[in-house]
């Protein structure tokens, strides 16, 4: 018999669910049945699908306690949080701001804490309680050169995870995903010209970047009945990770070139 998710009708918050990564989020949840609720500061010019949206700068808790009471007052309940918003342009740690470091760190660790602390009052106060997961990324266990500050935070949001996961259990569970290199609408700002986004997606193993669905996918089962006994885990979602600077400069043969 195939396996069901579990998911149908299933209340579940996407914060930055709007663009990007988060936008594959909210229509692989969709795909599985529930209603979503989908964060940002802008309304989204295209809307997706039939998530609803309210308006919450997640940085400010005062607004997160207030977008978190509209979301239950309308629905009765919350089942899932993706702590999905996040993100920092490319700036040198030497050359950045103190206010800019403060302002990456504010919105990709303090404030999915924010959000995860007013889900879990709702969450725990459930028969059912809920589930959690937080968007991390492969930044935050290797070196991030340019966006030092990112990696650290998702450094950070890797080891919140286990905490959560120990201080909240057993009514809501807390996982994390660490993402790789994804090919969203903004990937040429990141990676340079479509020759160029094809010639990073060439460094990874699998031979391409992951598309946003992938991504949605992989919180969809954190977030499912399948991973009932899942907590306090980081999935790895990178198509392998990178291939080692130093097989590109080796002249050691291959064992496919030695025969």
């Amino acid at each position: 018999m195939p396996m069901e998710l579990g998911l149908d009708g299933k209340v579940v918050l996407v914060t930055g669910g709007v663009r990007g990564v988060g936008a594959g989020i909210t229509a692989a949840f969709l795909a599985a049945g529930a209603q979503v609720v989908t964060c940002a500061r802008r309304p989204p010019e295209h809307p997706a699908g039939e998530a609803a949206f309210l308006p919450c700068d997640v940085r400010d808790p005062a607004q997160v306690e207030r977008m978190i009471g509209e979301l239950t007052g309308r629905y009765g309940r919350l089942d899932v949080l993706v702590n999905n918003a996040g993100g920092a342009p490319y700036a040198e740690a030497a050359a950045a701001s103190d206010r800019f470091h403060e302002k990456v760190v504010a919105l990709n660790l303090l404030a999915p804490l924010t959000v995860a602390r007013c889900a879990n009052a709702v969450m725990r106060q459930q028969d059912s309680g809920g589930a959690m997961v937080n968007i991390s990324s492969v930044s935050g266990t290797r070196p991030s050169p340019g966006t030092a500050s990112y990696g650290a935070a998702k450094a950070g949001l890797a080891s919140l995870t286990e905490s959560l996961a120990v201080e909240w259990a057993p009514k809501v569970r807390v996982n994390a995903l660490a993402v790789g290199m994804v090919r969203t609408e903004q990937a040429e700002l990141h990676y340079g010209d479509a020759a160029g986004v094809e010639a990073v997606g060439s460094t990874v193993p699998l031979g391409r970047l992951a598309e946003p669905s992938e991504i949605g996918a992989c919180a969809v089962f954190l977030a499912s009945p399948l991973a009932s006994y899942v907590s306090g885990a980081c999935l790895t979602v990178h198509g392998g990770g990178e291939l080692p600077a130093f097989l590109a400069a080796s002249t050691a043969k291959t064992a496919e070139e030695r025969g």
